[in-house]
């Protein structure tokens, strides 16, 4: 049942997404900056409803008084398509991802984001990739959005974790921005590499800002790193019991 109503799912984003891409680029030709990220929000929130009405994929937040209404940097945990999908549903603010250019070169999804105000980097070119970021990550950021970071830089099994990188951090201590570590379960329902979706709920923890003043790039990233794996643990126990190690014969 979950392989059929998954199917049905991702025929319907297939079909919907190429309707409103084509919208977006069209659009774009008259608007732009906030007011078409707004109209690109219809579209990812259907996204996120079809998630839940189809398959069963729902979800529940807390920690939002964590959030302030100042300029921030959000580093969650990436282990879905999911939220991607959904954090731009839920933040009050416009979000900024930072991510890499090839994504543009998805048909109708990739020509959509590509007309948002984004920031798509060659990964292969670090140092220019690094001025991309800073510049139009503090431009972005004074025109009232917020940058969003995985710091993983890809997506993870369930009960796993990759090295965190201290992009995000390094751009806080240079633009004097917090970060914002996020823990989310969303592989519990749509596993990575996968567009077979279980239903069940997606926790999602907001911790409190990491402010940047008088730290070091990897120093502040090994905090969010703690805090997110700890929380993640809290959050889906079950997940990180099946991936522990076995114990060794003594």
């Amino acid at each position: 049942m979950n392989e059929l109503r998954s199917a049905i799912y991702v025929l319907w984003l297939a079909a919907t997404v190429v309707v409103w891409a084509l919208l977006v680029v069209l659009v774009s030709i008259f608007v732009r900056g906030h007011r078409l990220y707004w109209f690109t929000m219809v579209w990812l929130r259907m996204a996120i409803w079809g998630a839940r009405v189809i398959c069963g994929v729902r979800h529940r937040i807390q920690g939002w008084e964590n959030l302030p209404d100042s300029k921030i940097i959000l580093c969650p945990k990436h282990q879905s398509t999911w939220e991607t999908f959904a954090f731009p549903t839920l933040m009050p603010h416009p979000l900024c991802y930072v991510f890499k250019r090839e994504l543009l070169l998805i048909p109708f999804f990739g020509w959509a984001i590509g007309r948002l105000d984004m920031i798509h980097i060659d990964r292969s070119r670090r140092a220019e990739a690094w001025a991309k970021v800073a510049t139009q990550g503090q431009r972005f950021m004074a025109q009232g959005s917020w940058v969003i970071m995985f710091p993983e830089g890809t997506r993870t099994p369930r009960g796993s974790q990759g090295p965190y990188k201290a992009g995000a951090t390094r751009l806080a201590i240079a633009t004097d921005t917090p970060v914002v570590p996020i823990a989310v379960t969303s592989a519990r329902c749509w596993p990575r590499r996968s567009f077979v979706l279980r239903p069940g709920v997606i926790d999602i923890s907001i911790g409190r800002p990491i402010a940047p003043a008088g730290r070091e790039p990897d120093e502040m990233m090994r905090e969010v790193e703690r805090w997110i794996e700890a929380e993640m643990r809290r959050l889906d126990p079950e997940a990180y019991i099946a991936a522990a190690p076995a114990a060794q014969p003594t």
